[in-house]
Formats: structure tokens, C-alpha cells, sequence
């Protein structure tokens, strides 16, 4: 058997050489002829992120410890001491329970005499609570014209409470056409008018920013608690 060969990014390509065998995804579709080189060689590949878990990441439990020691500690949470792990799997065994490894990185590693069905279990239960509490926080995207009417910005601006409301970040576009380009100002003055009008619920992430033909900002739910800066009031000098 030759030996083996890794080709393209992803795949193990590994080669093996037998008389009379050409495999049916063979590049060639022709038929191998006897003797030829072609009928000597097959490269089979297979895809190594198709594969489960590797056996590395899977929670050691009893036989599968093969370490030279462990250090055992049982259901009661009692240090047993450094032990082989047959020794310690006797212990558990004699409990109707399990040697699971609970620290493999530790020297000696760490092993816990347990109900691994339990253990699992518990495990289980608690990654489906963590993953309850977690948010993904999108970004939406409301697009303007710099030609908006009072209506459709006044919907478009309950869009974007609704959205902060919710905990996501909302993008506000405005999108410039032809003519249009030549006068960014407008665009700016509906972006501007819009981080002033939702400033008790939104902060601006970024300032208004023109991108090619569209001019956008990043709006984010303000925290609870903080207000806005107030504008500095205008004292009027006695005359």
C-alpha cells in the first residue's frame, strides 16, 4: 500500500493500489485497461468535517480512562487519594455508580465517582437554560428616500421603536438616486432629525456616513436610567 497523499483544502485523499480496481467516481470514465497505471491506483476521499465528535471531546467514563493514575473523589465529595484506574472503577462498580473524568487537563487528572446518566442528564438541562437566556442581536435595516413623506417617516420611525423595543439594533438608509446625489445634505437632515426624535430611546452609534449613493447610522437601544445630554441652555445677558 503506497503511502498516503492529502490533497485540496477540507479532504484526505488517501491512496491505495490494487490490479483490476477503478472506482466509479474515478475522474475517467473509461474503463481501466489491464496493466495500465490507471488501473493500479484509486484515490478514495471523504470529507473529515462530516465526521461526529472526535473521541478526545467525549467525556472519559471508566474503562475508557486510560491513564497511568487519577485522583478519585466520590459521591459524598471525599477525597479518595491517587489510585490506578481499575482500582478506582472497582470502587465505583461496587456503588452501582460511574468514573467519570471531570478534569482531564489536571496532573494527575481528576476523576469523580457518579451517576453518569445523571451527570449527563444534568449537563443537559443545564445548557438548554443558558441557551434560554441568550439573545442574538440583529441589526435591522429601515430604508428612506431622501423624498419621504411626513406619513411614511412617522411609520417608519414606529418600525424603529418597535425594533429597539425589542433589543435590536436598527440600520436607517438613505438611499440616493441620480440627481439626488448631488444634495446629501437632505439625506443628512432626515438622519439627524431622527437620532434627535428617538433620543429618549435610542443612541446613534455612528454619526451619519455616506457610502456611495447611500448615507446610513446605527441606532441602539439606550440603557435604562440614562437620559440624553440636555442642550445647554441660552442665557439671555441683561441689557
Amino acid at each position: 500500500m503506497a503511502a498516503p497523499k492529502y490533497r485540496g483544502a477540507g479532504l484526505q485523499a488517501c491512496e491505495y493500489v490494487g490490479r483490476g480496481f477503478t472506482p466509479a467516481f474515478s475522474k475517467d470514465p473509461r474503463p481501466a485497461e489491464p496493466g495500465s497505471r490507471k488501473s493500479e491506483e484509486a484515490v478514495i476521499a471523504f470529507d473529515r468535517g462530516s465526521r461526529g465528535p472526535r473521541r478526545d471531546d467525549r467525556v472519559r467514563v471508566n474503562e475508557r480512562i486510560r491513564v497511568r493514575e487519577v485522583r478519585v473523589i466520590d459521591d459524598t465529595g471525599q477525597q479518595l487519594g491517587i489510585m490506578a484506574p481499575p482500582a478506582a472503577v472497582a470502587i465505583a462498580r461496587q456503588k452501582g455508580l460511574d468514573l467519570v473524568e471531570i478534569s482531564p487537563t489536571a496532573v494527575p487528572p481528576v476523576c469523580r465517582i457518579m451517576d453518569y446518566g445523571k451527570y449527563q442528564y444534568q449537563e443537559q438541562k443545564r445548557a438548554r437554560e443558558a441557551k434560554k437566556h441568550q439573545r442574538i442581536i440583529e441589526v435591522k435595516e429601515i430604508k428612506f428616500r431622501p423624498k419621504v413623506d411626513e406619513h411614511d417617516y412617522q411609520f417608519k420611525k414606529k418600525h424603529i421603536e418597535r425594533f429597539l423595543a425589542e433589543g435590536d439594533k436598527v440600520k436607517a438608509t438613505i438611499f440616493f438616486r441620480g440627481r439626488e446625489m448631488a444634495h446629501p445634505e437632505i439625506g443628512r437632515r432626515i438622519l439627524e432629525r431622527l437620532i434627535e426624535e428617538l433620543a429618549e430611546v435610542a443612541v446613534a452609534e455612528t454619526a451619519p456616513r455616506q457610502e456611495g449613493n447611500q448615507m446610513h447610522t446605527i441606532l441602539s437601544q439606550r440603557a435604562v436610567g440614562k437620559r440624553p445630554p440636555s442642550k445647554p441652555r441660552e442665557t439671555e445677558s441683561n441689557a
